[in-house]
């Protein structure tokens, strides 16, 4: 294993997910034998990784390096920061988590699908200090777009180093004010390091306030005449409450559908984040005795999710949802990097059955990022006045730009590190290099199964939705060395044979003639040798007739 190769006495600093990506974000600051971690998340998968549910960090480092781990640190609940936290505990020996208000209530309640697992979670407040041993650690609150979001001080030996976690500067926030204070004080005592946000580096100017899209949402609430169906990512809590507070003032029942939605705005409710007088919220199944304009959906699948309830409803294969004239659609997010695609197939679809659908645009501030614009970004960095820059959380081009902003900002270039998952930054008070890398890659969940599928297994899936697969099944007597009855093809996703009976018995002939070599020998038949033997004939004779290259799978029963 590639392993760093720190000094003693160096500070050690390394992501295993989030750089060069929109999430699976876990970063480690190490310092001689105390190792802590930064959040644990997952990655949602993309159209080309068919099948698999999520994918995680490779965890080898830490596996091997248990003994130094002194804390699991969580700066907020978000999936791409909590998400993973159950697949960690099934492989690594995590002493304590420290986390806040909400993300608690998130990682318990996504412990209780994880039986058997256990965590040792806890509190930490903005002015709380927790000395390991060398190291010691503090908080400060930041915006996001779901509460309890905070930034961490790691101070060490040879000087501090600050991790924002995903944040804003949002002047009329919905929730609390960030510690600006805080912030600047930090600044004022000295850091060696900023770990800052990248993922909305390309807007210019500041993200639009909670504020904006709270009055906007009032505004259409009070407008609309029939349904309204709402879509949202499920863990924006604010943005929940913006919603419960604009139907409670325009006198309409909430249904809620989608499973994720329906657990957040559960452990919202039982914080005390998500307030609503009784009887607000209905059961799914009383929908059709509301009044339509008196009924405002709830649902997941804002970003085009095939499963989520939005997309069903689009599809119309929901069970208890139609769409029906009239209805309001309002996509209360923005595409996730990857994901605009099928946030427009799903959109399309909304239209095709008649919907009026409303975005985020120029016209309708639907939604605010949760995270930092470059004079956001350009603030903390004043703020913050780091000796040296780390941007995480984005993207190659998001990383780079973020770094060229830090110098704009003052900062020397050669004192700006953009990182790969895996790439060790050594510090020191007066020095930085990069000292090596330590194994990360893309570790796959398919089920029940975590890292058993592999990247040949991802090919072979794509290759089989592109082409297709095909199979020759066969008998043979080893005795007499003879195929009994005329092998078998069997075609999916590749041509409808009923049409192209000449080809069938065309590759049932060449399979016969490559089994009778084998069989002809004299010698015991190389069962193996015949497999790849009929892959290689049919696939050639396929592809010059089709252009086509379906998976060839021969089965050979041998009796």
């Amino acid at each position: 294993m590639q392993n760093h190769n720190l000094n003693f006495g160096e500070v050690g600093i390394f992501a295993l997910g989030g750089l060069g990506e929109v999430g699976k974000n876990m970063y480690c600051v190490q310092y001689k034998d105390e190792l802590v971690i930064i959040d644990s998340g997952l990655l949602f998968p993309d159209e080309f990784l068919m099948g698999i549910d999520y994918v995680i960090p490779d965890y080898s480092y830490l596996i091997e390096n248990q003994d130094k781990i002194k804390a699991l640190i969580i700066t907020h609940g978000h999936e791409d920061h909590i998400g993973a936290i159950p697949f960690l505990l099934k492989q690594v020996k995590i002493p304590v988590i420290y986390a806040n208000g909400l993300a608690i209530g998130l990682i318990k309640n996504k412990m209780e699908d994880h039986r058997g697992l256990k965590a040792n979670i806890l509190e930490y407040h903005e002015g709380t200090s927790i000395k390991l041993n060398e190291i010691e650690l503090s908080f400060f609150r930041t915006n996001h777009s779901i509460p309890d979001s905070h930034g961490i001080a790691i101070k060490t030996p040879e000087g501090v180093i600050v991790h924002t976690g995903d944040f804003k500067f949002d002047f009329t926030p919905t929730f609390q004010d960030a510690s600006y204070h805080e912030i600047a004080k930090l600044g004022q005592n000295g850091v060696l390091c900023l770990l800052s946000d990248s993922t909305n580096v390309e807007l210019e100017d500041f993200t639009t306030s909670e504020r904006v899209v709270s009055d906007t949402i009032h505004e259409l609430f009070e407008n609309i005449e029939g349904r309204i169906i709402i879509a949202t990512f499920a863990s924006n809590v604010h943005r929940v409450q913006q919603i419960v507070e604009a139907s409670v003032a325009t006198q309409r029942k909430i249904a809620v559908f989608g499973r994720s939605m329906e657990k957040n705005i559960e452990v919202g409710i039982q914080m005390g984040y998500i307030k609503a007088p009784e009887g607000t919220f209905i059961y799914g199944r009383e929908v059709g005795n509301i009044e339509r304009k008196k009924l405002t959906i709830l649902c997941t699948g804002s970003q085009g999710e095939p499963l989520a309830a939005l997309s069903r409803i689009a599809s119309r294969s929901h069970k208890q949802i139609s769409l029906i004239p009239g209805d309001t659609i309002i996509l209360s997010s923005s595409p996730i990097p990857g994901n605009q695609e099928s946030v427009n197939r799903t959109i399309n679809l909304l239209y095709k059955a008649g919907a009026t659908v409303i975005t985020q645009s120029p016209f309708a501030d639907v939604h605010a990022s949760g995270h930092a614009g470059q004079n956001e970004q350009k603030l903390m960095l004043k703020l913050i006045n780091p000796q040296y820059f780390m941007p995480i959380h984005g993207e190659y081009r998001m990383l780079k730009k973020h770094a060229q902003l830090g110098v704009d900002c003052g900062l020397k270039p050669e004192n700006t590190f953009i990182m790969e998952n895996g790439d060790v930054l050594a510090l020191t008070a007066n020095s930085a290099r990069i000292a090596g890398k330590v194994q990360t890659s893309d570790v796959y969940v398919d089920g029940a199964a975590i890292g058993e599928i592999g990247s040949q297994v991802i090919k072979d899936r794509r290759e089989l939705s592109e082409d297709g697969l095909l199979s020759v099944v066969m008998t043979i007597n080893q005795e007499r060395k003879e195929v009994i009855c005329t092998p078998s093809v069997i075609s999916k996703g590749f041509i409808y044979f009923k049409d192209n009976e000449q080809m069938i018995k065309t590759l049932q002939s060449m399979a016969l003639d490559v089994t009778d070599r084998y069989l002809n020998t004299g010698k015991k038949i190389n069962i193996s040798g015949m497999k790849n033997d009929l892959i290689k004939t049919l696939g050639k004779y396929i592809h010059d007739k089709t252009n086509r290259d379906p998976m060839i799978m021969p089965v050979i029963m041998v009796l």
